[in-house]
C-alpha cells in the first residue's frame, strides 16, 4: 500500500503504515465473512484492494485479482470494484485472496477511486475538504495474506470512524478478534476529544450533523484543525532531560542486547551504538513529525528506522519523561502527561481489548489491534453499531 499514488488534485493516497507484513509467495485464498450488525438500513459496499507481485489492483467476490488498467497522466475513474455488502443483520462470505492491502466498506454510497499512469490507485483522502468521499461514511481494515499466514488489523491511523471488528479462525477452531469498542465507545471518543482543550475540532460531520469520523491529529495538524505546536512543550522537556542524561533505546524485542544511547546537544539528539559509534542524529521533532511518525522521525527499514519508531511511540505515549529506558512496556503509564496524543489516548481507552492502531507505530511493544495466524481457516469483518454494545467476534471483549 505504500507504493500507491501520491496526492493528486482533490485526491490523495492514504498510507497508514500499519500493514503488518510484506507479501511473499502466493498462498491460498481464505473465506472472509462480513457481518452487518450496524443497525443501519443503508446499503453497504465492500472493496478488496491491494498489491500482488508489484501490481496494484482489486479482487472480486470470488477472489480473482484484477490489475488496475494503465491510463494517462490525468486521473480517471477506476473500474467499479464494489461488492454488494450484507444488509443489516445479514452476512456474506467472499474469498480473501493473497494480497497486501485493504478491505474497504462504505455505507449508503459507493466510494470514488481514481487510477492514473501505469495503474496507480488514488484513494480517498478525507482530510482534503474537496475529496469526493468526504461526505461518505466508510472505513477499512488492513491485511496481508501470504505463505507465512494472515495478518489482519483494524486501524485508526488516518481517522476514527464506523465501528468494526476484524479477526480470523485458527485451525483448532478458536477465533481471534480485535477492534471491538466498549459500549457506546464511538460517542465516548468523540465526547472526550471535544472536552479536551485544543483537541475539539477533529470531528467531521455529515449534512444532518451526525459525526462521520474524527480525523487523526497528524492530518489535523496538516490542514489547520490542530495547533502545529500542540506537543512542543513536551518535546522541549524531553530535549532538556536528555541533554543532562542518557536515553537508552532497545528497539528490537527479539534482540534485547542491541542497545543504543541518545544524548541531546542543542537541537540535535545523537544516537550511538554500544561501541560509541554514531548511528544517526535526530533534529528536535515537530509535533507534525511525531503525530505522523515521519519527517524528523522518518523510519527507514534499518536500525535508524527501528530507533525512530521507538522515539515516535515514546513521544505519542508521553513516556519519555518518566522512563529513560525505551520502549516503555508499561501500558498503564501511557498518555499520563497533560501534553500527549489525546486522540490515541481516548481510542485505546474505548477499545475492549485495549489495542488500537491510533498512530503509525502503535505496534511498538505490541499494543496494536492486530491478529495473525500462520494457517487460518477463515477471516472476519463485523460492522458494529455506533451506539450500545457490540457482540464479540470471539473472545475480544473483557465482559
Amino acid at each position: 500500500m505504500r507504493k500507491l499514488a501520491s496526492a493528486l488534485a482533490a485526491f490523495a493516497v492514504v498510507a497508514s503504515g500499519s500493514i503488518a507484513a510484506a507479501p511473499a509467495a502466493a498462498a491460498e485464498a481464505v473465506p472472509l465473512t462480513i457481518t452487518n450488525d450496524s443497525g443501519r438500513g443503508d446499503p453497504v459496499y465492500v472493496y478488496v484492494l491491494g498489491e500482488r507481485d508489484g501490481r496494484l489492483g482489486y479482487a472480486d467476490a470470488a477472489g480473482t485479482f484484477h490489475p488496475w488498467p494503465a491510463v494517462g497522466e490525468v486521473p480517471v475513474d477506476a473500474p467499479d470494484a464494489s461488492i454488494p455488502g450484507p444488509a443489516d443483520g445479514q452476512s456474506i462470505t467472499i474469498a480473501l485472496p493473497p494480497l497486501s492491502g485493504r478491505v474497504y466498506f462504505s455505507y449508503g454510497r459507493k466510494l470514488v477511486f481514481k487510477v492514473v499512469d501505469d495503474g496507480r490507485l488514488v484513494q480517498p483522502a478525507v482530510q482534503n475538504p474537496t475529496d469526493p468521499n468526504r461526505d461518505i461514511l466508510f472505513n477499512w481494515t488492513e491485511y496481508t495474506l501470504n505463505d507465512s499466514g494472515l495478518w489482519i488489523n483494524s486501524t485508526q491511523v488516518d481517522f476514527f470512524s464506523a465501528p468494526y471488528q476484524t479477526g480470523l479462525r485458527r485451525p483448532d477452531g478458536s477465533v481471534a478478534g480485535t477492534g471491538m469498542l466498549e459500549p457506546d465507545g464511538f460517542a465516548a471518543v468523540v465526547s472526550a476529544l471535544a472536552a479536551t482543550p485544543g483537541w475539539g475540532g477533529l470531528a467531521q460531520n455529515a449534512a444532518d450533523g451526525s459525526v462521520l469520523r474524527v480525523l487523526s491529529p497528524g492530518h489535523a495538524v496538516g490542514n489547520g484543525q490542530l495547533d502545529p505546536d500542540v506537543l512542543a512543550s513536551y518535546v522541549d522537556q524531553v530535549w532538556a532531560r536528555y541533554g543532562a542524561e542518557t536515553l537508552t533505546v532497545r528497539p528490537y524485542a527479539h534482540e534485547p542486547g542491541r542497545v543504543f544511547s541518545g544524548r541531546v546537544s542543542g537541537d540535535v539528539m545523537t544516537i550511538t551504538d554500544a561501541a560509541g559509534a554514531v548511528v544517526t542524529t535526530f533534529n528536535r521533532p515537530s509535533s507534525d513529525s511525531i503525530l505522523g511518525c515521519h519527517r524528523d522521525l522518518a523510519a527507514p527499514n534499518d536500525d535508524v528506522g527501528a530507533i525512530a519508531r521507538t522515539l515516535c511511540a515514546g513521544f505519542n505515549r508521553s513516556t519519555l519523561l518518566v522512563n529513560s529506558q525505551q520502549p516503555d512496556p508499561d501500558g498503564g503509564a501511557f498518555y499520563q502527561d497533560a501534553v500527549t496524543n489525546h486522540y490515541a489516548k481516548h481510542i485505546h481507552a474505548q477499545m475492549a481489548d485495549g489495542r488500537a492502531y491510533a498512530f503509525a507505530f502503535d505496534d511498538v511493544g505490541n499494543h496494536e489491534s492486530l491478529v495473525h495466524d500462520a494457517n487460518p481457516t477463515a477471516a472476519y469483518i463485523q460492522l458494529d453499531p455506533f451506539a450500545g454494545a457490540a457482540t464479540p467476534i470471539g473472545g475480544t471483549g473483557r465482559r
